[in-house]
């Protein structure tokens, strides 16, 4: 059994954004919810002061992380004004196309790279 992939990014919002960037989690979350049901988990989590957004998502497996990537891509896109990436985490054994996808989106949002944590215990169920 293939391994579940899990990732994390973490972003500051811009300084007036903040409605701007709910909005478009919000969209971003309904198209995921629409359009890409092979996904396990998507989540949107703002810290109490508002100033940082985090998204958490699990995907069965690193094709389906690509997919997402591919398809969402144009809703994340006009979000580069509006976020600076702090960190972007993924958690299991992303293929090379999908970590070149993360290397551009954190390239793109200003993180400093894409952290890849290997799986070494526990389980899945």
């Amino acid at each position: 059994m293939t391994e579940p992939l899990i990732f994390f990014d973490s972003s500051l919002i811009a300084e007036g954004k903040l409605e701007e960037v709910k909005a478009a989690m919000k969209e971003l979350a309904s198209f995921v919810t629409e359009h890409e049901p092979y996904v396990i988990s998507y989540n949107v989590f703002f810290s109490t002061d508002e100033r940082t957004v985090t998204v958490v998502q699990t995907h069965p497996d690193s094709a389906s992380m690509e997919r997402h990537m591919e398809l969402a891509a144009h809703l994340f896109r006009p979000l580069a004004g509006a976020l600076t990436m702090k960190q972007m985490d993924v958690y299991g054994e992303p293929s090379a196309k999908l970590l070149d996808l993360l290397l551009k989106k954190a390239e793109m949002l200003g993180a400093p790279g894409v952290g890849v944590h290997s799986h070494h215990a526990g389980l899945t169920r």
